[in-house]
């Protein structure tokens, strides 16, 4: 395609909202927000139209006369949402009403573009495209650098990567079998790193700090070991008694942790995930510790 495609978002949530306005900064045209029938769906479509000049609309009333279809709704939703507007598509051409939607797009990052069967059945080149980013109210990440995961047919895959590419992303091809290992990897960089962080704070309880002051406090040694870690590497900013062997520190540790499980529990698979992949002394006598 030469000219930018004119896109259609399916869902009006975070993710949806995103793009949205994404696209229409990048002088992508958003000819719809399709949003189911409830109330509420349809309130927040209409925001989120507002915002980027589209219209309102839900699957049975949508014109679909946009090139691209990009579907931002749960997972568990992608098929049914599909289906739907497949029927609705195959419905227009019988009655020879001109059918736009050459492609369709979703943002699942552990389902396959396989939920898009049904618009592939009616004639769309179909490709999941997953922003690696986490999207929460309050919060707007950059689009610059943002890395997107793509897999898909090859005509849609094409159109993926231009897009990504005009909204200042960086895109990269995943084979669909390897989805759901990428999406637990995802998971791990985001919501499981907060769960971690929560858990510190529990940690800091046990040197009598509020969880407020835990917070405050920590940030500055993570933000310097994230950027030890983007600069050095991991094995070099590695640091601290698992560096050195100190069995006794260690020891120290785990026995004040025991009066706190959770915390207890995420520092010995965290120490013993540091023995497979860091550098360590006295690997032998840290393991026998970590056992007990």
């Amino acid at each position: 395609m030469t000219r930018k495609p004119t896109v259609a978002i399916v869902g009006a949530g975070r993710l949806a909202t995103f793009l949205a306005a994404a696209l229409d900064a990048a002088g992508f045209t958003i000819t719809e927000i399709i949003a189911r029938a409830s109330p509420r769906s349809l309130r927040r479509a209409r925001v989120l139209a507002a915002r980027v000049g589209a219209r309102t609309v839900t699957a049975h009333s949508a014109a679909l006369d946009a090139t691209l279809l990009w579907f931002c709704v749960p997972d568990r939703a992608i098929r049914d949402a599909a289906s739907a507007l497949a029927d609705h598509l195959v419905a227009r051409a019988l009655v020879h009403q001109k059918v736009k939607a050459r492609f369709a797009f979703h943002s699942s990052g552990a389902l396959s573009s396989r939920e898009l069967a049904p618009l592939r059945t009616a004639g769309a080149s179909v490709a999941s495209v997953h922003p690696l980013m986490t999207f929460v109210a309050g919060a707007h990440p950059a689009l610059t650098g943002m890395p997107f995961a793509i897999e898909g047919d090859d005509e849609a895959t094409r159109v993926a990567r231009r897009i990504v590419r005009e909204l200042g992303g960086d895109s990269f091809r995943l084979p669909a079998a390897r989805k759901a290992a990428y999406h637990a990897w995802a998971t791990m960089t985001s919501p499981l790193f907060v769960a971690f962080l929560v858990t510190l704070e529990e940690a800091a309880r046990a040197a009598g700090l509020t969880r407020e002051d835990a917070r405050r406090k920590s940030l500055p040694i993570i933000r310097q070991t994230l950027a030890n870690y983007s600069r050095l590497g991991p094995a070099h900013s590695f640091s601290g008694p698992l560096v050195r062997g100190d069995t006794q520190t260690v020891a120290r540790h785990m026995a004040v942790l025991k009066k706190h499980p959770g915390a207890h529990e995420v520092y010995v698979a965290l120490a013993r995930a540091a023995l497979r992949g860091l550098p360590a002394k006295n690997k032998d006598g840290l393991k026998r510790l970590l056992r007990n």
